[in-house]
This record gives structure tokens, sequence and C-alpha cells, in this order.
């Protein structure tokens, strides 16, 4: 049995679904569900959300309407988002077999997904993000789903086991992958058995573009 430790005030978790109801209710113009709430904040019983729910509820942040589905809206004066960060979704990246660096994204300039800054840890606050849409099954035992976002921070170097966007210059591919380090070069694991890991000779120029901080799920694969 899972225990919850009662909180007197407002906490981080209590924090984040905050967030994700005010950020989806922007979105789609309706709350979401309860097993859309779970799965954004990692918790996998229904119980366990209602149980923050209802603590929301009694906080005075939220009111609950529990005979009909979704059905909750949030109160209150205070803006549970709070500071929103926008980031650039640059492309596409696979998550598959490699495919050719495109030259041309599908995105332009302006496209771009907003996140609350809640949501992220202190050090990624101030950096640079960037976004990648998700191409491909290779990475599903990750929780990284075909038409899923990716949120990454820029970095051109990465330990063992991050997951990470590879550009492979001398085949113009590109992947998303877990990163190791081995002795004869590097191995680009993917996170599903159907898919072999992409082994890459130390002559081979391998380039990290960035390492995935955060994952935004493909809404419409929910259900509630």
């Amino acid at each position: 049995m899972m225990m919850v430790r009662k909180s007197k005030g407002i906490g981080e978790r209590h924090q984040k679904i905050l967030d994700f109801i005010a950020s989806y209710q922007r979105e789609h113009k309706h709350p979401p569900s309860i097993r859309e709430i779970g799965e954004y904040c990692d918790i996998s019983s229904t119980s366990v959300v209602n149980y923050y729910l209802d603590q929301l509820e009694k906080a005075g942040q939220l009111e609950r309407d529990r005979k009909i589905s979704r059905g909750m809206r949030l109160i209150g004066n205070a803006n549970p988002i709070g500071d929103m960060l926008r980031v650039p979704v640059l492309g596409v990246i696979q998550a598959g077999e490699p495919i050719l660096v495109p030259s041309e994204s599908p995105f332009t300039p302006e496209d771009s997904v907003e996140i609350a800054a809640s949501m992220m840890s202190t050090k990624e606050k101030g950096k640079e993000l960037f976004a990648l849409q998700v191409q491909g099954d290779s990475m599903i035992d990750a929780m990284v789903n075909d038409g899923d976002i990716v949120i990454l921070r820029p970095a051109q170097e990465a330990r063992n086991g991050e997951m990470v966007a590879v550009w492979l210059n001398d085949r113009n591919e590109t992947t998303l992958k877990y990163f190791y380090k081995e002795k004869e070069g590097y191995r680009l694991q993917p996170a599903n058995p159907s898919f072999k890991p992409i082994m890459i000779k130390k002559s081979e120029a391998l380039d990290i573009k960035g390492k995935v901080v955060m994952v935004i799920r493909k809404v419409d694969r929910l259900v509630a």
C-alpha cells in the first residue's frame, strides 16, 4: 500500500498539478482527466491523484464536481502558472533508425511550446533550452513516444546513461538515444528491444546537440 505524507501547505507536487491543470486548460479549453494528471506528474495511482486534488480543494485552490468527468476548476486570485518559459521547437529528432539530418525544418522560428517555470529545476531555468519533436518508437520504454516533444539543454558532452540528441556527421544522420562511452567508441542505446544499439567508432564524428530534461506527452494518445 502506498502511503502519502500529509502536507499542511502546498508542496512541490501540489504546485506541479496546479501548473499542469492551468496550462492544459489554456491549451484545450477544458480541464485534464485524472489519468492525464497522473501520467504527467508521474503518479501511477488515480487514488493518489485524487488525494492531492482533495488537498488542493481544502486549501481553496480548486473546486471539484465529482459527478462529472473532468469536473474541476481552479479558483483563487493567485496565478498557479507563474512565470512561463517559451521554448523554441527547432525540428524533428528520430527515435528509431537514424534519418538524414533535414536540410529544412518543418517548423518556423515562431513555433514554440510554453512550460511553467516551476516545472523546471533551478539550474535549467536560466539555460537556453530548445525543443524537438520525436519521430519513431525506439525510446518507448523510456516513456518517449512518437509525436512527443522533448525539451533539451544544449550540451556537447554527456555522461553514460543520459538521453541525448546526436548528429552523426560522417553519416549525415540524427537520432535520439541513451549515450554510453565504451573502449572502442560509443554506443547509442535505444529503449526498445525491437531496435539494436548504434555502435560508433572513435574515428567517426559524433556531435551531441543536447540532453533531454523534459518530455511533453502527445495529448491525443492519452485516455480519460
